[in-house]
């Protein structure tokens, strides 16, 4: 038995389900199509190269959260599991997912990508854990803030082993443990894990997979 960490966006879903609930919110017209559009693309490609700044990124991602209800909302993400998340899901990461499970392994989806988002998401994928960047919410629904250190870049690595403390199974470590990831903002947790795996990788995690001997995968051939 091991510890099993997948990243989420462009490892088992073939795109950004961030920046999609972006384009979901743009398409229906629920924030300024012109100004939304250019704000998350600005972030996503920011994202991409690897200075990102997150806390600017999630005041302008979760304000978007506080304008409409709870009730409101769960609607709308079940709207968009359909439209966007879906179509996204490859079968190949399913694959993985099983193999896994088959094995005995504890599964957890680790996400720079906020909880709203992502916990639908892994509830279809069957994961039961998730850490996430957290969204803080109170009785009169998202207040635009963040709870906790954010899920990204060294904070996956710290919220990570916040949780592994939290386990009554003492077996699981970083020393045994796969991670998938596809994105070179993971490089501290791939360095931490005993079995780094780049998926399907950017640039520049590629280069360093590369450099490292690290296994490569792809979930999308």
């Amino acid at each position: 038995m091991a510890l099993a960490l997948f990243d989420l966006d462009n490892t088992l879903l073939q795109g950004d389900s961030d920046h999609a609930w972006g384009e979901f919110l743009v398409r229906h017209r629920l924030v300024d199509p012109q100004i939304y559009r250019q704000t998350n693309d600005r972030f996503l490609e920011q994202y991409q190269y690897g200075n990102l700044d997150i806390f600017a990124y999630l005041t302008f991602a979760l304000q978007a959260l506080t304008q409409f209800s709870q009730s409101q909302l769960s609607q709308m993400h079940q709207q968009f599991m359909q439209e966007s998340i879906l179509p996204m899901v490859l079968p190949k990461g399913q694959q993985l997912l099983a193999q896994h499970q088959q094995a005995g392994d504890t599964l957890v989806i680790i996400t720079a990508t906020n909880d709203f988002i992502t916990a639908p998401i892994a509830h279809y994928l069957r994961i039961k854990h998730l850490l996430a960047t957290c969204a803080e919410c109170d009785e009169g629904g998202y207040t635009g803030q963040v709870v906790g250190v954010p899920c990204f870049q060294a904070g996956k690595v710290k919220r990570l082993k916040q949780w592994l403390k939290t386990q009554p199974d003492q077996r699981l470590n970083l020393a045994t443990a796969y991670f998938y990831s596809d994105s070179y903002n993971d490089l501290a947790l791939l360095q931490a894990v005993g079995h780094p795996v780049a998926v399907d990788a950017d640039t520049l995690l590629q280069a360093h997979a590369i450099d490292e001997g690290w296994r490569q995968l792809s979930l999308r051939t």
